[in-house]
């Protein structure tokens, strides 16, 4: 068998080293597993369909999650004008858990389902990658007073339906620590 060149080795080995990570991190960004990994797929392209040497694993993941950011975001542009103009809405049967965890996880996706793509992106940008304002501002390429009000508006949003539960946040956002470990 023929030995990789060096772009080939890095995106195997991202694959493998973390892949789980980058689905994961597409997965809180689209509240879809299946757009999740049509995220990955597409950012994987676009950061290697042309010949790229010189990255390393830890680069490469980067210019990945970037590609995921913005494809996630022109998803969600085409997807606003699509629902302005759809005349039917259909929502997937979801079944009921009586794991806690779960439950909470599912509250919380439901939260951020209710969200703009920039107010989401916002919230996961800010509580997932544990991002500064001013490093979402940079990643978003839009000013800090617009993060902070993005983030306002969201965690508005969400503080109504989840401050019943209010151990349903930390919960959620708990999992966060435990997806690294797996």
């Amino acid at each position: 068998m023929a030995e990789r060149s060096g772009w080939e080795k890095v995106v195997t080995d991202l694959v493998a080293e973390r892949g789980v990570n980058l689905t994961r991190y597409a997965y809180l960004l689209s509240g879809s597993r299946d757009d999740a990994a049509d995220l990955v797929q597409d950012a994987l392209v676009r950061t290697f369909g042309r010949l790229r040497n010189g990255f390393t694993v830890d680069s490469a993941e980067a210019y990945v999650r970037r590609a995921i950011l913005n494809s996630y975001l022109d998803t969600g542009r085409r997807r606003s004008r699509w629902l302005a103009t759809a005349h039917l809405h259909v929502t997937p049967e979801e079944r009921e858990s009586s794991a806690g965890a779960t439950d909470a996880r599912l509250d919380l996706n439901a939260e951020l389902a209710k969200l703009t793509p920039r107010e989401r992106a916002c919230i996961v940008l800010r509580y997932y990658d544990d991002l500064t304002i001013d490093g979402v501002a940079k990643a978003l390429g839009i000013a800090s007073g617009t993060v902070k009000r993005y983030l306002s508006d969201a965690l508005g949003k969400m503080a109504v339906a989840l401050s019943a539960d209010d151990s349903a946040l930390q919960t959620a956002l708990a999992l966060k620590g435990s997806d690294h470990a797996e």
